[in-house]
């Protein structure tokens, strides 16, 4: 009993710690919306053009995500943790050192390097999470470790906007930088903002090196051995359904988000300054997130995790509709209002689809951020519908994806995936490595 006891509580302090990661990565990955507004003023962008620093995360995940897996089904998730860190860092001091280039690719390259060390973490931080307690409780689990990914992106944006939308161009409204000597400070405010990242991450890093013994020894280890192939996760259609789904999440979320601050700046919405609307988008939008995460996580122990994401999928459409059809603050609070329906959808999705697949965790946690890359149409279709039509009609886009998620709880809920008349096809083909 005692022995039970101590294992439990070894696990609790394993758990502990990498909830840690989530709020790191969701504290740096939520400064991609204000710097997308500042280096769109920096450089004269327009709306698709200054997507392309949410794109480049999008890319990574498409590109080294199986990689990953694959990597950390041999050296184990807590050295994929350290090393990711270690590239983490990497990418935030790259993108430092471009301002100082005064030119948008080399920041873009940067940013690519950033995005493959979160592509690594999310690979083995989400699964890990998830294992480390009972398995009856690994929705709860991993929605847990993502409330403390909302309280990261609500801090994350507000220290973004603070330190990087602090021009006074910016805080006037104006989208276009007259001079040189704007430009120049908005990316020396990109450059401080990004080399304070890095020392956290640095210290995160180190905290890690400290404890992977600890974490070695408390991580599940029954994969291990299995050495499962990059492709294993193919051949299960649960496997692809939710992937499918993960993407237009993903897509939606960051979409919504990346156009939030230019889309409550606009006079028919509300009109705010943008410094103001990117407090808005940490308060109420991200804010909603965190609070819809802590909400939902209680709301898992009484309210299976299949019905509550059709909820939210059902409410956040409904959401989107309302943006549609409104102006005003109606529309802005709308819009702002799909963030507390967001909340529980990536890691409930993500645990439904592990639980379902039937294949190695490994491949599976690998294949779902692969899919991640899927939700890089969005934004660019966001972007050009953003374009030509507004950005109202822009929400068209992710409503759209809403309805699929919503489609996939409903699945999850009978217990069957649209994929599945697949199967007898899949299963007389020869088996993928």
């Amino acid at each position: 009993m005692t022995l039970r006891a101590d294992d439990s509580r070894r696990t609790l302090y394993a758990f502990a710690a990498v909830t840690t990661l989530f709020f790191a990565w969701g504290f740096i990955t939520s400064n991609n919306d204000p710097l997308l507004v500042a280096l769109r003023t920096a450089f004269s962008l327009d709306y698709a053009e200054a997507l392309q620093t949410q794109i480049i995360f999008f890319v990574a995940y498409g590109m080294l995500s199986l990689p990953a897996a694959w990597l950390t089904s041999r050296i184990g998730p807590v050295d994929m943790i350290l090393g990711a860190l270690g590239v983490m860092v990497l990418g935030c001091l790259m993108v430092a050192a471009s301002t100082a280039a005064v030119q948008f690719p080399p920041i873009l390259g940067g940013l690519f390097v950033l995005a493959a060390g979160f592509t690594a973490i999310q690979v083995a931080a989400n699964p890990l999470a998830a294992e480390l307690g009972p398995a009856r409780r690994s929705h709860f689990r991993l929605n847990l470790a993502q409330s403390f990914n909302s309280l990261g992106v609500v801090l994350g944006v507000h220290f973004g906007s603070l330190v990087m939308l602090g021009d006074p161009t910016l805080r006037s409204g104006s989208g276009a930088v007259a001079d040189i000597v704007h430009r120049t400070q908005l990316l020396q405010a990109v450059n401080r903002a990004f080399l304070s990242m890095a020392a956290m991450l640095t210290a995160l890093l180190l905290f890690f090196a400290l404890i992977r013994r600890f974490l070695t020894m408390v991580a599940p280890s029954r994969e291990s051995t299995q050495r499962a192939g990059s492709f294993e996760a193919l051949k299960s259609p649960w496997a692809m359904f939710g992937a499918i789904a993960i993407g237009l999440y993903v897509g939606a979320e960051v979409s919504i988000g990346s156009i939030m601050i230019n889309f409550l700046n606009q006079p028919r919405i509300l009109g705010l300054p943008l410094e103001a609307a990117g407090s808005f988008l940490a308060n109420f939008y991200w804010g909603g997130a965190l609070i819809g995460r802590i909400v939902g996580t209680a709301l898992l122990t009484r309210v299976s995790a299949d019905r509550l994401l059709v909820m939210a999928g059902t409410a956040a459409g409904i959401l989107c509709l309302t943006v549609l059809a409104a102006d005003g603050p109606v529309a802005g609070y709308a819009a702002l209002g799909i963030g507390f329906f967001n909340s529980i959808m990536f890691p409930t999705i993500f645990t439904l689809t592990l639980e379902r697949s039937g294949v190695s965790r490994n491949s599976t946690s690998g294949l779902l951020c692969v899919a991640i890359f899927g939700g890089a149409v969005l934004p660019v279709a966001v972007g050009a519908i953003a374009d030509r039509f507004g950005l109202s009609m822009a929400f068209a886009v992710p409503l759209a994806s809403y309805a699929f998620i919503a489609a996939f709880a409903t699945a999850a809920n009978r217990g069957n995936s649209p994929l599945d008349a697949a199967e007898p096809l899949r299963a007389s083909r020869s088996p993928l490595p």
